[in-house]
């Protein structure tokens, strides 16, 4: 049994998991006092491993392709057929959490959006020359959905900020896959553009997103003594 729980860990991608899970819980921290802001969190680490699940799902052929015995279904520490069955239960469970939760229709729909276009990516857009698209709306969504849930506008560096950030992990994300991916068809924007540029555009979006935070801060109006 505790195989198993580890090897459905390690396929929801955990360590990526982890973070976005964490970063939820601070923005949460910033709207909510902690037992809704617990909440908030769980909902959005289910949401993180239906997007994991599903990706290690699709990818199963291309990694058994390439033996990625590092990959959980390829060594076989668990099966294909639990999977699936632990995606389907979690689905809807993210989905409700989501939106009957504490972030309400508004913040939890944009989070169930920001779950849908990442599966979208695991599906086809991972294919295409808008790879970089679903980690734009899922990371700029991330913090802007706390503010929406409280009635309050994003503000520019939530949403341009997180969008900037999301592109930038996409990039660096594919480097390490990169010749696999290209030897298997997967032709997404870093693939095109190769590793070398990827690199290149990964550190730009991180300093463009950055400097957005920054101006942001500093734009502030300072309180009087």
């Amino acid at each position: 049994m505790t195989r198993r729980i580890i090897g459905l860990l390690r396929a929801s991608h955990f360590g990526p998991n982890l973070l976005v899970t964490f970063i939820s819980l601070f923005f949460a921290q910033l709207y909510w006092w902690e037992g809704p802001a617990l909440v908030i969190t769980f909902g959005v680490f289910c949401g993180q491993l239906v997007v994991g699940w599903s990706n290690d799902i699709i990818d199963y052929q291309d990694d058994l392709l390439h033996n990625r015995q590092k990959k959980p279904l390829v060594s076989g520490q668990i099966s294909l057929k639990l999977l699936q069955n632990v995606l389907r239960m979690m689905l809807p469970l993210a989905i409700l959490m989501n939106l009957f939760g504490p972030l309400g229709f508004v913040g939890g729909g944009l989070s169930v959006l920001a779950i849908g276009w990442a599966v979208a990516y695991n599906f086809y857009l991972k294919f295409t020359i808008f790879s970089w698209l679903p980690y734009a709306i899922a990371f700029g969504s991330l913090p802007s959905c706390m503010a929406l849930s409280k009635g309050q506008t994003p503000e520019l560096w939530m949403w341009l900020g997180g969008a900037l950030f999301g592109t930038a992990a996409h990039f660096l994300n594919v480097i390490k896959d990169m010749d696999q991916d290209q030897a298997s068809g997967i032709k997404g924007l870093p693939q095109r553009l190769g590793t070398k540029a990827s690199v290149v555009t990964a550190i730009a979006l991180s300093a463009a997103a950055v400097t957005v935070i920054l101006l942001t801060f500093t734009s502030l109006p300072v309180a009087a003594p």
